[in-house]
Order: C-alpha cells, then structure tokens, then sequence
C-alpha cells in the first residue's frame, strides 16, 4: 500500500466507524508478515476463487435473511399495533369510568326537574342524551336490569325481597354498565327471592 492509503487506514479506525465485511477469499489467504502490497493482495484475491460461494447460494442467502427480516419487521408492527390499541382502551376504559357519576347525577336531576320550566328539562335531556349518545359510540352499554332474572357476573344485590320462582330484579338502584363487552359497572339492584 502507500502512505497515502496507510493514512485512511488509520483515519477510519474510529471505533464508532462502520468496516466493511472482509471479502471471504481474504480471510481464507495466507497472508504474509507486514506490509502487503498491491500486487500481493490482487494475486492473494486472484488465487482464492476456488473458494468463493456460487452466486445463487449467495442470491438465496440474501433472499432468505430479507424474508427474516421482513417477517421480524411484521411481527413488530403487528405487536406495537396491539400495546398501542390496548393503552387507548385503558385510557377510554379510565375515562368513562370517571363520567358514570355524572351519568348517575343527570339521571337523578331528570327525575326532579318535573315541576321546573318544560324548556329547561327539554335542555337537560338533550344534553344527558348527547352525552349517553357519544359514550355509547365508544362502546358503552346499559345493563339490563328491571325484571331480568338476577346474574351476579352484572348485579350487584343490595336489597332482597321475597317472590315467587326463581331471582329476578325487582329494582334498580343504581344503574350498571358495560365498556365492549366488558362489565365496567355492576348495577345495584333488589332481587326478589
């Protein structure tokens, strides 16, 4: 080599630099003590052909790492996709969480507001079905609870009383819910016996 090659040499052994793959025929010579000289290196490359791959086992091998690759990239998305839409469910989950009480608060002022102006209850009802509207479109539902036969997976019984048969829902205290699919809030109910 000259000096002037033995100089970028030693300008790129910055550990933080990137070095190329060494040729395979290169690692496999014999190389002498020293310093090598053009002419040594292109005979050394020259020399070891023998040993070089066949192009098609090098195209397959590249082919072959680029489908790992691409699988490995696919199962990323597909698992950031997933943690993404499970934090913006808990996050919706928090938040709706936090507006049953005024759910409750809008349903108790709907049954005192009878002998208030009709403008003023036709007010608050439109804004108490605005805001069931909106939370229903992002996956809430009432449970079903008057006259349904008692589920303790979604009634919480506070109350009984004695009846006929089996337990059914004589009435509902406090309204329950659920957020797609899943019970967010039992309903307090009295069970008739």
């Amino acid at each position: 080599m000259s000096d002037e090659g033995a100089g970028a040499a030693s300008e790129s052994s910055d550990p933080g630099a990137a070095t190329p793959e060494p040729d395979a025929r290169v690692a496999d010579a014999q190389v002498p003590e020293g310093r090598v000289t053009d002419e040594e290196l292109a005979e050394l490359l020259d020399g070891g052909s023998a040993s070089e791959p066949e192009a098609g086992d090098v195209e397959r091998d590249l082919r072959e790492a680029a489908q790992r690759v691409q699988a490995d990239f696919e199962n990323y998305r597909k698992r950031v996709l997933r943690e993404q839409t499970a934090i913006v469910e808990r996050a919706t989950e928090g938040l709706i969480e936090q507006l049953l009480p005024v759910l409750d608060s809008f349903e108790l002022a709907l049954g005192t507001l009878d002998d208030l102006e009709p403008k003023v209850r036709k007010g608050v009802e439109l804004v108490y079905a605005e805001l069931l509207g909106t939370l229903e479109r992002a996956g809430l539902e009432r449970i079903e609870t008057d006259g349904a036969p008692f589920d303790p997976n979604v009634h919480e019984a506070v109350l009984s009383e004695d009846g006929d048969g089996e337990p059914v829902v004589a009435e509902t205290m406090r309204g329950g819910y659920r957020l797609k699919g899943k019970v967010l809030r039992p309903a307090m109910v009295k069970v008739a016996r």
